[in-house]
């Protein structure tokens, strides 16, 4: 797997964040087709904000599909795939938050979950490049507003 991310981690833009970075160190991923990293440290402004911690974890875990699908034959009359299956990628961050002051930590989860059409990776690699392209680039720019969403409830 090519997912290695280098430390510290420049963290996008928010709302009362001054240069946000976070120092990393490799973990034991609960999935066994994962890599995980842990948060060990904290760099620029971030004031409330802590590191992982057994009671409040801070990581960033990367899993590949378990087992990868391949494309079927095509339907001899028509020529087309009967059914196009997809391999599922997910990056997962765990943060534990604090539900209400003096209570113990609760845990955060994103999900983002890639689901590749079989085949693409050699039919249309550009597109699949392009796609996350795009999608790592619009949560980048959108970064503080989209922080602000989960914070006020308000999109």
């Amino acid at each position: 797997m090519t997912w290695n991310p280098t430390t510290p981690i420049t963290g996008a833009a928010q709302t009362g964040f001054t240069t946000p970075t976070y120092t990393i160190a490799s973990d034991v991923a609960p999935d066994v087709n994962g890599k995980q990293h842990a948060v060990t440290a904290l760099g620029g402004t971030q004031a409330g904000v802590t590191a992982h911690s057994i009671q409040s974890p801070f990581t960033v875990t990367f899993v590949r599909p378990r087992v990868f699908k391949y494309l079927g034959k095509t339907n001899p009359v028509t020529g087309l795939l009967p059914n196009v299956p997809k391999n599922t990628w997910k990056i997962l961050i765990r943060k534990g938050v604090t539900p209400l002051a003096g209570q113990p930590a609760s845990i955060m989860n994103i999900t983002i979950t890639c689901d590749i059409p079989a085949g693409a990776d050699t039919a249309d690699a550009a597109n699949i490049r392009a796609a996350f392209s795009a999608a790592i680039g619009a949560l980048s720019q959108q970064s503080a507003g989209i922080g602000d969403s989960a914070v006020s409830g308000i999109a």
